[in-house]
């Protein structure tokens, strides 16, 4: 399976966010846009829809910028893509079809449901702790 763009910026935008916030700092668009290598038109969509989505929040002025409205710890992997994706999700079954399409629905339905169970196991802080991880073994290095 495979995400969209979208929603993998979307996650790389939180991630920034996610460590900024133990420091109580705010991000401003350009900021997150350099440091994750994100075109800052697409980022702007994406923060908007964050923000609307209750997720992060944003402030003015030259101290400003955006800040996530929860520890990272609270914020699953699955509340961002349903705010990103809109929630979507398998249509459901009507009356009138096929045994063979039943089947398939059923077969999709069921990915769709672990899909979503590994996303709601997962919070921004466990990608922070694992890029946190990742950093810390590229900088071991053997004589």
């Amino acid at each position: 399976m495979q995400f969209s763009s979208k929603y993998e910026y979307t996650l790389l935008a939180l991630l920034e966010l996610a460590t900024a916030y133990s420091r109580g700092e705010y991000l401003h668009i350009r900021q997150i846009a350099e440091l994750q290598n994100i075109p800052s038109r697409y980022l702007e969509q994406i923060l908007a829809t964050l923000r609307k989505g209750g997720l992060i929040q944003s402030t003015r002025g030259s101290k400003g910028g955006y800040i996530l409205t929860r520890e990272p710890s609270e914020i699953t992997l699955l509340d961002a893509f349903n705010c990103i994706e809109g929630g979507s999700g398998i249509a459901a079954f009507t009356t009138n079809q096929s045994i063979g399409k039943k089947v398939v629905q059923s077969f999709c339905l069921e990915a769709y449901q672990a899909v979503n169970s590994v996303l709601q196991q997962y919070t921004l802080q466990d990608l922070r702790e694992r890029q946190e991880n990742q950093s810390q073994t590229q900088l071991m290095y053997y004589i």
